[in-house]
């Protein structure tokens, strides 16, 4: 589903939107300006599209259409009207939330290590079940990554892997195919079939290289056999060795052995086992060899149902392993998994299984699949071969949410998921997922049973959903006293505040909206409220100002949105056009205005409105947006080119980069996955899946891309890559110079100067860290002259380093004067300055953007000097209530350490470490303050 600031005017019709704004009738108007008449007609053009167009977007998701009986006047500058406060909303968050997310971390590390290893697997999924919740996507994979290691069956090893594959979206790539090799045993499909727990192989390469299925043919002769016994089928007799047929199990060993009429009798008559001659001689074969390979796979199907009849153990399994390994594509699958059902076959069904899940999601959209997983006939089966799990629903629930929150599917999944539930965590989440899935679905009676539920489980955050649905269903006093219950009993936070400020009015409202805002700036709503409200009053140009104050920090798809209509509203159609294309960047599929419209129809029609450029115009306008370090206005141009060159993959790069420097991991990862499938050569693809493999952790693999590319074609991108990845850790002097001549090698080879520029500036850094600081400041010299603005903090730091501090503050000033977003270089500058102006420095740098933590530490270890202990506390708590970030942690931790508060130290370092488990500096405190609880 879109994120989208409108889902909760669905019901808003046309008319009463014009009606609901705030705004006073201009007076009459001058006769229209060229501007003006070409903005009527942009909106006449909305108009229009919307009476006669219902757009969709390119996924398989349906919108209702929009009102066929708006009337809305020519003159009109709104169409769709303005956005009212009243109806301004909070989307709930699906994912598990707590009062104290700190000491939850601390408690799931403590489970992780204390646990034994049949369980940690379960463990690690609870912590990926947190860190969904949380910003960064990297923290979920490598818990995910931790849970599929530490698997110990068959199908919780599918499920995981299936997912990590997911997660790297590996299907996008043009080329692959489900089940191809992926390299390493943590996903391999092969790998995943094999039982138990080996940590030495974990991250072997795969194992899917081949299987030798090759029979030795003297093992299946029967020349020297000395056979004592035949059974019968029909008119046809099949030889047996009777001690051999008896070993196959007890069932046979008491038919020729155990008294029975059959043990006396040579032949025995087996017509109505509903077994062929063929089969027969195949059981006969098996029972020397001990193999099933060199048998047709419908003649193993017969082996199955036989090993069920007569309980041969050894016999079910080599044909399970063998049908397991046939599975090979998606019609396999739904073929065999009946077989696997009715036959409980575990790993035929888990190799169906997987097959499903590394099709996700149009597997989904297949009515026999769904019948499989989420029927209740389906599901019983599923448990009785040992493959229906929470696991295996909380991935399938994941990916049913993302392709379409409203449909039956989700909540039959969803429904599943609460089935399967059986500890504290898991009944919380999946109760909460439904009831936010029903919410959305207007099914507001058993969205508040939901999250009921799942708040008498302990999720306090779902009572938010239950203060929701109250609200839905017209008791809003019974809401707001909910949500300030909730807020007198226990620690208050920001998404407290902003719910309750749903269920008030007036200065109340405005007060628990800045409440919020102070305990938590990260939340969007607060500033989208207060926009809407400046738009009311007609103040256009605060409203764009308040929405700028979060787009800095967390550029998000709704705020874009917002922005842009306001821009339209006041003709800023540079300004809108801007926005749009950004967000599309962001969400390609993006409906705007309450859905009605798609973001690339509204593109088309503001195009005309605004200066026209060539691709060449384009590239200057790259040049000059990204050395202002405007990387909203940066991602645009690209958008624009992208628009005139589709298949350009250096674009799809470039796009990447700048929405990695924006923090949109998703996004990014996406961009870089079209520029592999748009790369016109074989060295340009594999830098692309390196840069790939890099961003997803796979370092090793990516230097060998690198490597390959350059042995194909030396270029910028394959030496920058490999200088990159290998600058990725701590440098020795012999590496350190190894990556200056890659970098070197680097800039020999074409490329444009927003490449160059950056190639100058990480040269530089090498030179800095090897203490050549001369030829470090000519490269940042260099740099700056084809407008690589961000060399000035490299150029700065050279002037620090040699005792030249003023000149290295007024360096940083030109990067803050020069940059459009300069938290960093306020931060950074307060490095070469006094105390009293760093704290300036360092204010301003937290207004402009809050998630960054170094002025929070600074201000605390100041406090801590000045022995004012418990505000230096305050100060690190008040960042990490919205940031839990390791370095915040780490110091709060030294802090309580230090204050001989253990308690709160251990806590702090054990969360600390749920982030990162290898972070020396906290493992080393960590082990310090537990010594004298030892």
């Amino acid at each position: 589903m879109h994120p989208n600031l409108f889902t909760t005017m669905r019901t808003l019709k046309f008319i009463e939107g014009c009606k609901a704004t705030a705004l006073n009738p201009p007076p009459p108007p001058p006769p229209p300006s060229t501007t003006e008449r070409a903005g009527e007609k942009l909106f006449q053009h909305l108009h229009d599209h919307l009476r006669v167009n219902s757009f969709r977007s390119k996924s398989t998701r349906t919108h209702p259409p929009p009102n066929q009986n708006a009337a809305v006047s020519k003159n009109s500058l709104l169409p769709y009207g303005l956005p009212n406060t009243d109806l301004l909303e909070p989307q709930i968050d699906p994912s598990l939330k707590f009062v104290d997310l700190i000491d939850k971390l601390a408690q799931v590390y403590r489970r992780i290590e204390n646990c034994s290893q049949f369980e940690k697997a379960e463990a690690f999924l609870e912590q990926c079940a947190i860190f969904r919740g949380l910003s960064d996507p990297k923290l979920f994979r490598r818990s995910l990554r931790s849970a599929r290691q530490h698997a110990v069956n068959v199908h919780t090893k599918v499920v995981l892997a299936s997912w990590l594959r997911y997660e790297r979206r590996e299907d996008e790539l043009i080329g692959t195919t489900s089940m191809d090799c992926c390299g390493r045993n943590l996903e391999c499909p092969k790998a995943s079939l094999v039982s138990g727990y080996d940590p030495e192989r974990v991250y072997d390469p795969c194992i899917c290289s081949g299987y030798n299925a090759d029979v030795d043919v003297e093992e299946c002769s029967t020349s020297e056999v000395d056979y004592d016994m035949s059974f019968c089928i029909g008119d046809e007799e099949v030889p047996c060795v009777r001690r051999k047929i008896a070993s196959l199990s007890i069932p046979f060993k008491a038919m020729l052995y155990g008294g029975f009429r059959e043990t006396k009798r040579n032949t025995i008559n087996f017509t109505r086992n509903g077994i062929s001659v063929e089969g027969m001689r195949a059981v006969e074969m098996f029972s020397r060899v001990r193999r099933v390979e060199m048998f047709p796979p419908n003649v193993v199907l017969e082996l199955l149902t036989l090993a069920n009849q007569f309980c041969c153990d050894e016999l079910k399994s080599a044909c399970d392993m063998f049908l397991a390994r046939l599975v090979s594509n998606f019609d396999d699958a739904v073929l065999l998994i009946e077989y696997g059902l009715e036959e409980a076959a575990y790993l035929l069904v888990a190799a169906c299984l997987q097959v499903f899940l590394r099709e996700l999601p149009s597997s989904m959209r297949n009515p026999n699949v769904v019948k499989i997983l989420c029927s209740v006939e389906g599901r019983e089966r599923l448990a009785l071969v040992g493959h229906a799990s929470f696991t295996l629903y909380l991935f399938l629930s994941q990916i049913a949410m993302e392709d379409d929150i409203n449909s039956n599917t989700t909540v039959m999944v969803l429904e599943c998921l609460v089935e399967h539930a059986v500890e504290t965590w898991q009944r919380q989440l999946a109760c909460h997922q439904l009831g936010v899935v029903m919410l959305e679905r207007k099914e507001y009676k058993d969205a508040q049973r939901w999250f009921n539920s799942a708040a008498k489980a302990g999720h306090v955050y779902s009572l938010v959903g239950v203060a929701r649905s109250k609200f839905k269903l017209g008791h809003r006093y019974s809401a707001y006293k909910t949500m300030n219950s909730l807020i007198s009993g226990c620690s208050a936070t920001g998404w407290m505040y902003q719910e309750r400020s749903l269920y008030r009015i007036g200065e109340e409202k405005v007060f628990d909206i800045d409440i919020a805002t102070d305990l938590d700036p990260t939340l969007t709503f607060p500033y989208k409220f207060r926009a809407v409200s400046l738009v009311e009053e007609s103040q256009f140009g605060a409203a764009v100002a308040e929405l700028n104050k979060i787009l800095r920090f967390k550029v998000s798809p709704d705020c874009l949105e917002m922005r842009a209509w306001i821009s339209i509203a006041m003709k800023n159609f540079e300004g809108a056009l801007k926005d749009i294309r950004a967000l599309l960047t962001l969400e390609p599929n993006f409906l705007m205005f309450n859905k009605k419209i798609h973001g690339d129809h509204m593109v088309e029609l503001l195009r005309s409105l605004v200066q026209r450029r060539n691709q060449a115009d384009c590239w200057m306008q790259l040049y000059d947006r990204w050395s202002s370090v405007d990387d909203i206005g940066s991602l645009a141009v690209v958008h624009h080119m992208l628009a005139n060159d589709p298949g350009k993959s250096l674009l799809r790069f470039r796009q990447s980069l700048l929405l990695l420097r924006l923090n949109c991991q998703k996004a990014a990862m996406r961009s870089l996955r079209l520029a592999r499938n748009h790369s016109k050569s074989e060295h340009e693809r594999l830098v692309y899946e390196g840069w790939i493999l890099y961003d997803t952790g796979h370092r090793e693999e990516a230097l060998a891309k690198a490597e390959e590319s350059v042995s194909i074609q030396r270029s910028f991108e394959a030496y920058f890559l490999k200088a990159y990845a290998l600058a990725d850790s701590t440098l020795d002097p012999e590496s350190s110079k190894y990556v200056i001549q890659l970098l070197e090698e680097a800039l020999r080879c074409p490329s444009d100067g927003l490449r160059k520029g950056q190639a100058l500036n990480n040269l530089g850094s090498v030179y800095v860290d090897c203490g050549k600081l001369d030829l470090a400041a000519d490269c940042y010299k260099n740099a700056l002259t084809i407008k690589h603005t961000r060399a000035h903090q490299g150029l700065a730091r050279v002037y620090h380093l040699k005792s030249q501090r003023k000149d290295a503050y007024n360096e940083m000033t030109k990067l803050i004067e020069k940059a459009q977003n300069n938290a960093s270089a306020f931060e950074k500058r307060s490095e070469y300055c006094d105390r009293e102006v760093a704290q300036r420095d360092l204010v301003m740098a937290t207004q402009l953007d809050p998630l960054r933590t170094y002025p929070y530490r600074y201000r605390a270890a100041v406090l801590m000097d000045d022995h004012k202990e418990i505000e230096a506390i305050e100060e690190l708590s008040k960042a990490i209530a919205f940031k839990p970030d390791l370095q915040l942690l780490h110091l709060r931790a030294a802090f309580f350490a230090s204050m001989r508060e253990t308690t709160d130290a251990i806590r702090d370092c054990e969360a600390a470490l749920s982030i990162d488990p290898c972070h020396k500096d906290t493992i080393n405190l960590y082990h310090k303050v537990r010594e004298p609880q030892s």
